[in-house]
């Protein structure tokens, strides 16, 4: 074999492996934006059957809508503009994961410098969900299950409870001046709190509760959990990051390959079958 012909054959393999990696790489994201895009329509259309409140914060199914609406268009862009060799799309392509991934890290910047005003912003979007608890179904689950998952009630304190109109102290009723179940202690794993154990706890002083219920707001509750499980926020973070690196790298190279290379081989996938 030639010179010429190895340089040929090392231009073909690599334009192929580019070629197929960078497929392969866009049919997963696509699968994933599809199953994405399937679960929060299903969950919308739940939601608009219990005619649950509208919002974007009380209705997670429109965020996963919306994720599932862009993973999957870009993704469909990718694959195709690899499948045809089309450098517009593939331009496209890294244009757009370039502008999510600087977003990302912008929106994380962000986060971290103007820690306060996310907090704040943070309680008092928890404190509307508060507001209409008993009557939207999507913020309850999520509620009870932070209030159990990190011990913790409430956005910013356990008192926020006040702002529901069943737990406020001048309503009628058992849940007046109490607060849900799931703000109770158990001492075992898998115990059942009375659904009463919250029963009138807000006319109480704060240390008198601390047998009683978890007096810690789920904000600082949360925020503490992620600092005392950074090592597993920071390899998710690298798992959410590295692939969209890793897919913009290959994109690049892939254009760059297609563009500037001089033997071009024009390829389709009944020639390389």
């Amino acid at each position: 074999m030639s010179n010429n012909q190895e340089i040929r054959y090392c231009h073909r393999f690599s334009y192929i492996l580019l070629k197929f990696t960078l497929f392969a790489y866009g049919i997963v994201w696509w699968l994933i934006g599809g199953f994405i895009l399937a679960i929060g329509i299903y969950a919308e259309v739940e939601r608009q059957r219990f005619k649950t409140l509208d919002g974007v914060f009380l209705a997670p199914s429109i965020i996963l809508i919306l994720l599932g609406i862009i993973m999957f268009i870009v993704s469909l862009i990718g694959v195709l503009g690899s499948l045809r060799d089309n450098i517009t799309l593939l331009k496209v392509f890294m244009f757009t994961l370039s502008v999510c991934l600087i977003l990302e890290l912008l929106g994380g910047i962000l986060a971290l410098v103007f820690r306060n005003q996310t907090v704040g912003l943070l309680n008092k979007n928890i404190r509307k969900g508060i507001v209409n608890y008993y009557d939207d179904l999507d913020f309850k689950n999520i509620m009870d299950f932070v209030q159990k998952r990190f011990k913790c009630c409430g956005g910013q304190e356990y008192s926020d409870w006040s702002v529901n109109m069943y737990h406020n102290c001048t309503a009628p009723g058992p849940l007046a001046c109490g607060v849900p179940y799931t703000c109770c202690i158990t001492t075992k794993p898998n115990e059942v709190a009375n659904t009463l154990c919250g029963y009138k706890v807000l006319e109480k002083e704060r240390l008198d509760l601390i047998d009683t219920i978890h007096i810690r707001g789920c904000t600082d509750a949360f925020f503490i959990w992620l600092m005392d499980n950074y090592k597993i926020m920071a390899g998710m973070l690298l798992g959410i990051l590295l692939p969209q690196v890793h897919t913009h790298t290959h994109t690049h190279t892939h254009t760059h390959t297609h563009t500037h290379t001089q033997i071009r081989p024009k390829l389709s996938f009944k020639a390389v079958l």
